[in-house]
């Protein structure tokens, strides 16, 4: 996509928006760790239902380890994969305690050797907490890059290296946000709502508007 193209399309939705946050509820590095291990292939609202009783129990590494995996499920069974990632939060607890004294790290290696921690749950937590430059690529993002031209690419790693490429620095902190909440609520994957679409000028889908 054309160099101007973006900086309209990020110049619009920042006016819109000068500080998206994440719809995932969390009072703490370590809450916002496991609501993301906890969404993958599950919505926000889902696992909000789920962290709200969770964190009223165990909001730490060591209540969490203390909680235990039958403990833990109890409060994650609503959740897609929760026997998976019941195992992967409980081991995750117990390596920040061991090797990070209980808080979470702050480089992408580190993160991505926990348990249930991949690219994507490692970006999040990068920009949401630490406030870098990071883009977690999930399908909102995806289905966005692709279908407006912004940053077309057959993988997610691919998405993110595009974008990473495209978007002018003063906008790479709210990017991952303004990409996600555009893909959720404006250019849904069924029914995208091109008419109310606030980029809909720049984007280069063929089909938009039909």
């Amino acid at each position: 996509m054309d160099a101007r193209k973006v900086r309209s399309i990020f110049k619009t939705v920042a006016a819109a928006d000068p500080e998206p946050a994440t719809e995932l509820v969390f009072k703490s590095p370590y809450e916002l760790l496991i609501a993301v291990i906890l969404s993958a292939q599950a919505t926000d609202v889902s696992v909000n239902k789920a962290t709200k009783g969770l964190y009223a129990v165990a909001n730490t590494p060591a209540a969490m380890v203390a909680l235990g995996e039958l403990g833990l499920k109890r409060y994650i069974n609503t959740i897609g994969l929760f026997n998976a990632k019941a195992r992967h939060i409980l081991e995750t607890s117990r390596l920040l305690i061991t090797r990070h004294d209980g808080e979470i790290p702050n480089s992408r290696a580190a993160l991505e050797a926990l348990p249930g921690v991949g690219r994507k749950t490692a970006n999040v937590v990068l920009n949401v907490i630490f406030g870098e430059p990071t883009l977690a690529v999930d399908t909102h993002i995806f289905r966005v890059s692709n279908r407006t031209g912004l940053a077309p690419g057959k993988t997610p790693l691919e998405v993110e290296l595009g974008l990473l490429k495209v978007i002018p620095q003063r906008y790479l902190r709210h990017a991952h946000h303004w990409l996600i909440l555009h893909g959720r609520y404006t250019c849904a994957a069924r029914k995208p709502r091109c008419a109310e679409c606030a980029i809909r000028r720049w984007c280069e889908w063929p089909d938009k508007g039909l």
